[in-house]
């Protein structure tokens, strides 16, 4: 029965069975996967009633909206529904590409939340007339805060300039060079060498991520906005648009306190050399994110890292936001074909150039080779060969 609910295929209303294939994706370790790639092909139009309507459950709004899971079609749905609160937009913000970037400046609701549009700003896609588009949305939104407080604190002034200053430091700071620059060591400087010419192509080409980097960097994770504390009147006087806003802001209490950044912060200060260097020798966390790197060199270098356990090649393996030439890399290594999980999540990833799926599947258990022509999301190529491979396992297997 399990089974035939992560398929969809329960008798109930198109709803209900989108909330039931939502809990199994989110806590059924048997069949969530299955419930996922259900609700990746499910009905377009069930979908957008429900990301539409504000009674549907906030676990499913909350799957929807999630970057690793969201739809365009769905987004001015998700953006003008009241039950999905500012918090899931500012963590949207964050990681939003080009197209969902448009989309969340196209929206009524989203352009009045002045949190949303604080963390928007930041967002290394934005271009140039997007941002001033949203100084000037922040300025009205704070004067008009400002002129309906006035009669009762006459403090929402500063408000305006304490958030106008938060986002002025954080652009500061994202414009200073990478701080305790090393030399790099023998192990760089060969990968430096090996690969000049192709360093030498991208210039000072920046840090550019293929797809979202919130469910990398965790659900709590916000930018860090470093500002001097706010005077007490000034956070009494802050309008609920800003307090909402607040959220995704940490105050620094004390100049004299050491600068803090987040990951992203540190690698969008890096040049390619820079990247390079920390994806050979920086931690677990970088290299999750360096992986994406739309630079080849650079997301290349992560997997020369000699830090680099089986258990992240196994998921980058299975990543569909990384470019091709790093799935075309892994197996080229001998280590990283030892390990079968490896194996496995490269052919199912559809991602995987069809060349090298089809190469990798004759390495593949009967039991995967099953589930392998059952999974929609693949090439219907890579399917019928499954398809074909597991009945000729099967009855290979019935002669003995």
């Amino acid at each position: 029965m399990m089974q035939f609910a992560a398929r969809g295929a329960l008798q109930v209303p198109p709803a209900e069975n989108v909330e039931i294939l939502v809990y199994l994706a989110l806590h059924n370790k048997v069949f969530g996967e299955l419930a996922r790639l259900t609700l990746a092909g499910w009905d377009e139009k069930a979908c957008l009633a429900a990301a539409s309507d504000p009674a549907t459950p906030a676990e499913v709004l909350h799957y929807f909206i999630s970057p690793e899971n969201l739809r365009p079609k769905l987004l001015p749905a998700l953006l003008e529904n009241p039950s999905v609160s500012e918090g899931e937009l500012v963590k949207l913000a964050v990681s939003a590409v080009r197209e969902t970037i448009e989309g969340m400046l196209k929206s009524a609701r989203l352009r009045s939340l002045s949190g949303v549009l604080t963390v928007l700003k930041i967002n290394p896609y934005l271009k140039k007339e997007e941002a001033v588009e949203i100084d000037g949305l922040l300025g009205a939104g704070q004067s008009g805060s400002a002129i309906a407080a006035e009669g009762e604190t006459g403090g929402e002034g500063q408000s305006a300039a304490a958030a106008a200053s938060e986002t002025a430091g954080l652009q500061a700071e994202l414009a200073e060079p990478p701080a305790g620059a090393e030399k790099p060591d023998e192990e760089v400087s060969a990968y430096l060498n090996e690969h000049a010419h192709e360093i030498a192509a991208e210039g000072e080409k920046r840090f550019q991520a293929i797809g979202g980097i919130v469910e990398l960097l965790g659900p709590d994770y916000f930018p860090v906005l470093e500002t001097a504390e706010a005077p007490e009147a000034a956070k009494t006087a802050a309008s609920p648009v800003a307090k909402s806003g607040a959220a995704a802001i940490k105050k620094v209490p004390s100049p004299s306190e050491p600068k803090r950044k987040n990951t992203l912060q540190k690698i969008n200060a890096l040049d390619v050399k820079g990247r390079i260097q920390l994806a050979l020798k920086g931690n677990k966390e970088e290299r999750s994110i360096l992986i994406r790197d739309g630079t080849k060199v650079v997301a290349l270098a992560v997997l020369d890292a000699p830090k680099i356990s089986d258990g992240e090649v196994e998921k980058i393996a299975c990543q569909k936001n990384v470019l091709e030439a790093v799935l075309r890399q892994i197996p080229l290594k001998r280590r990283f074909m030892k390990n079968y999980i490896v194996v496995r999540n490269l052919v199912a990833n559809p991602r995987t150039p069809l060349d090298l799926g089809l190469g990798l599947m004759k390495n593949l258990l009967t039991q995967d080779l099953k589930n392998l022509s059952n999974n929609k999301e693949i090439s219907e190529t890579v399917r019928k060969l499954a398809t074909k491979m597991y009945k000729q396992k099967l009855d290979s297997a019935n002669r003995k």
